[in-house]
């Protein structure tokens, strides 16, 4: 009996050994990555990303709607609307905050084939700070690759927008003062100006957000190379 039980105990532990062994050996590290396949995974990941966050930013209350990335008044000016809506003027302030909003919203789409140029240029260098990099570097390539072309882009469809609310130009005038007195920061004192830079500061922050779902999740994202990929380093 004893010799049986023995014998069975040797069995089990025989089978958990090749059971780890097995697994140890299908087991991909980021070391075991090709050149290849740790880049490609990354550019996928990076257009996935930047499509779905153009997707849920470029239309009616994709920036309105979203408290991430809604775009308010800057600074000073925000508190001065919180009491001037105390004085019946809430309507007014409300009509140039959802302006600016939806300039943002008209806007990101022009985004989307810069953003995937940018991935598809993408070097072996710029793969690697993404997939070993922190929480902002997709972020970061996003914006070093595409923030001062896409500003450029941006600016036109930002202004248009904005011009059909009579606030606009009321808004850079007091800005101006504003910023002139310290209040406000210079950059933030021209309402097109401003708009443009927060909804690039909005799309990236997306992005970044779209690509960490698929760190957590590679096998959901239903992708081979991404699985590997980005399953070598969970």
């Amino acid at each position: 009996m004893k010799r049986r039980q023995f014998n069975s105990a040797i069995g089990q532990s025989v089978a958990l050994i090749i059971l780890a062994a097995h697994a140890k050996a299908h087991a991909l590290s980021l070391d075991d990555l090709s050149v290849g396949d740790a880049s490609k995974g990354v550019k996928t990941a990076l257009e996935r990303g930047a499509l779905a966050a153009v997707g849920l930013l470029g239309k009616t209350d994709g920036f309105l709607g979203n408290e991430k990335v809604r775009i308010g008044l800057p600074g000073f000016l925000d508190d001065a609307a919180k009491v001037m809506k105390t004085l019946g003027q809430g309507k007014r302030i409300d009509e140039l905050v959802t302006s600016m909003n939806r300039a943002a919203e008209t806007a990101v789409p022009l985004a989307k084939d810069m953003l995937v140029s940018a991935v598809n240029s993408m070097s072996v260098g710029d793969a690697k700070k993404i997939l070993t990099g922190g929480d902002t570097s997709v972020t970061s390539f996003f914006a070093d690759k595409t923030r001062s072309p896409l500003s450029e882009k941006f600016l036109p469809v930002v202004t248009k927008a904005t011009e059909k609310v009579g606030l606009a130009e009321k808004f850079n005038s007091i800005a101006g003062k504003a910023a002139g007195m310290g209040l406000l920061k210079k950059e933030d004192a021209n309402i097109q100006q401003y708009v443009t830079g927060k909804s690039l500061d909005g799309l990236y922050l997306i992005i970044g957000e779209e690509e960490k779902k698929i760190r957590q999740d590679p096998v959901g994202t239903g992708s081979a190379i991404l699985k590997k990929v980005f399953g070598a380093i969970k």
